[in-house]
């Protein structure tokens, strides 16, 4: 169906006056027919279709709901770190946007520290029981099992949220974790109002739960007595935790060690080993989180791309910069055929290497040479300018020659001292497994259904190791400084949604909301990290390399047709809910000052003070 956006992002695409100006007349035709009579109204500057970035000069957040960016300008008002009030605004989500995430889920992050002048990483991800070996979870799976099901105990890993808060907190906190988590505690006791997205989604997790509940056998009263007592909450009805509330007041008394040693982790073992799991307490008890190394590749201008190592899919928009960066699309508009091309075949190379080297780096190292310029200049090379190639393949990185020595919730916050957190928080698919521990009010992860059961593959389940991962969180530097805190949630779409962002911004002088207001592309298909190595004995499928493009409705009619001319397989969807959700913070290096953006296609709020 045609909707009304379907020009609108055409203006914003364009890149003369009178192509926009043209673009928008039609767009305002189309809209009226689609709202009996009326169209879209005017703006005195920017883009027609975009509204104002925010901006403020003491501090800022944007996070998926406008009651956690206000729980987390609250901290930050009251003396919190930007560290501070991204847990508290974090804990809120988990309440507020179950479907997103939750404190049964892992978390990764990027934090800038003026201090330091240096960019530091967390990997709050969880591993698999350390007593399970793969023959023995391939026999829980029964014969014939080619992938791991995304309900019930067997996806679930350690949830690594908690720990990761506390080690962010120890690191950088202001307040205490009690203050942190206090807004959070009242909002699950009092209720809040279920904003409309949101609502969406948890009528769409609800029908998804019920299907597999036909298919697959798995506890779902505790799940449904939590979250869909009467149905899928509606919005505008106000929903309650308070289960949630209680367990929060437990980690905030008793801090990390209540969550995976404490009563609170003796409940979910116990529960788990009940449904069928092999994890233990000792399991719980040596979860540790690990601070790890910023990778940062230059794209063009000065700016630089920052993303976090594997197990997480961040160095694939590295990737993606790195093939990008050996063609100028600023020669073309941002609609065209051409640019929508280059970004679709760098994001099917990437995602070649994706598939066959990103793993646990405990068990696997990936290749030195991933995030060379030589490299992405070879993988550049693939791409055929005029058609889209029926299938790529994993590349042959080179180790450098060294010269001489030498389904997430994405938000951001940054405060009145500059520190600035880009944070990614999820319990993978839809709103996890599906099980939720009695009395504890939250849902445990599905993260393990992306282990590969080939034993062969660097992603293969084994004991204590954590699966790939799809949640990525960013950062960009400009002129070598600290610039941008930002990210996009959304499984593979999120390398994808980074780099589109990275060049809206760069090769097409929008501002920071225009970026994420624009029309997105997304790749889907292709090689997966939970394939089996090809020619192995347990590839028993065909892949589709090719894939599907979607696009959504401002991408004009005509590139749409060029681009199934080049081979492309172009479908136009019209929900937004497969091109992610957008937050980001600027500062402006001369004043300070912030400028904030956040996801049309969500609840969102980007505000500040």
């Amino acid at each position: 169906m045609r909707i009304a956006t379907t020009l609108l992002a055409t203006a914003a695409l364009a890149a003369t006056p009178l192509a926009a100006q043209e673009a928008q007349n039609a767009a305002t035709t189309t809209t009226a027919e689609a709202t009996g009579g009326i169209g879209p109204g005017a703006r005195p500057v920017g883009a027609q279709w975009s509204r104002s970035p925010v901006v403020a000069p003491n501090g800022m957040a944007a996070t998926a709901h406008p009651l956690a960016t206000q729980v987390a300008l609250d901290i930050l008002k009251a003396g919190g770190s930007a560290v501070d009030a991204a847990i508290a605004a974090n804990a809120a989500l988990g309440l507020m946007e179950p479907t997103g995430n939750g404190i049964g889920g892992d978390l990764f992050a990027i934090v800038y520290d003026p201090k330091t002048d240096k960019l530091y990483g967390i990997n709050g991800s969880g591993r698999s029981p350390s007593g399970q070996t793969l023959d023995q979870l391939k026999e829980k799976l029964g014969p014939g099992a080619t992938s791991i099901p995304p309900v019930g105990p067997l996806p679930i890993t350690i949830p690594g949220t908690v720990d990761a808060w506390f080690d962010l907190h120890e690191k950088f906190g202001k307040l205490s974790m009690a203050d942190n988590l206090a807004p959070t505690i009242r909002y699950a006791r009092e209720g809040h109002p279920v904003a409309p997205v949101i609502a969406m989604y948890l009528q769409r997790s609800l029908a998804a739960y019920e299907d597999r509940l036909e298919r697959y056998d798995f506890e779902f009263e505790n799940a449904r007595a939590t979250y869909f007592l009467n149905g899928a909450p509606e919005a505008g009805d106000i929903f309650r935790n308070p289960d949630l509330a209680n367990t929060l007041e437990r980690i905030a008394k008793n801090g990390r060690d209540e969550f995976y040693e404490g009563e609170t982790a003796k409940v979910i073992v116990d529960y788990l080993r009940e449904q069928g799991s092999a994890f233990t307490l000792e399991d719980f008890a040596s979860h540790d989180s690990e601070w790890v190394d910023v990778a940062c590749v230059t794209y063009k201008a000065g700016y630089e791309l920052c993303e976090l190592p594997p197990n997480g899919q961040g160095f694939a928009a590295l990737q993606m910069v790195n093939i990008l960066k050996n063609v100028d699309l600023s020669q073309w508009e941002r609609g065209s055929p051409q640019v929508l091309h280059y970004i679709t075949e760098a994001k099917r190379l990437a995602f070649e290497d994706v598939a066959r080297f990103y793993a646990d780096p405990d068990f696997y190292k990936a290749p030195e040479g991933l995030l060379t310029d030589q490299y992405g200049a070879e993988r550049f090379a693939l791409i055929d300018p005029a058609k889209a190639t029926p299938a790529f393949t994993p590349g042959a990185p080179k180790a450098p020659k060294l010269e001489g020595e030498g389904d997430t919730t994405y938000l951001t916050v940054a405060d009145k001292d500059g520190m600035m957190v880009s944070l990614i928080q999820s319990n993978y698919r839809g709103m996890g497994g599906g099980l939720v521990a009695d009395g504890l009010g939250f849902m445990f992860q599905d993260r393990g259904e992306l282990f590969s059961l080939d034993a062969t593959h660097p992603n293969a389940y084994a004991p204590s190791k954590r699966p790939f991962h799809t949640i990525i969180p960013a950062f960009v530097k400009k002129d070598g400084k600290p610039w941008m805190s930002f990210g996009l949630m959304g499984g593979g779409m999120q390398p994808q949604g980074h780099v589109q962002i990275l060049v809206n911004l760069v090769d097409y002088g929008m501002n920071l909301q225009e970026a994420g207001d624009a029309a997105r592309l997304m790749h889907d298909g292709g090689r997966a990290p939970t394939d089996a190595i090809k020619g192995s004995a347990a590839d028993t499928y065909e892949i589709d390399s090719l894939g599907v493009l979607m696009v959504e409705p401002g991408t004009p009619a005509a590139t749409i047709e060029a681009l199934r001319d080049m081979g492309h397989n172009v479908e136009i969807e019209t929900t937004g809910i497969p091109f992610g959700g957008y937050q980001a913070i600027v500062r402006d290096p001369a004043t300070g000052a912030y400028t904030g953006a956040t996801e049309m296609r969500k609840d969102g709020q980007a505000a500040g003070y």
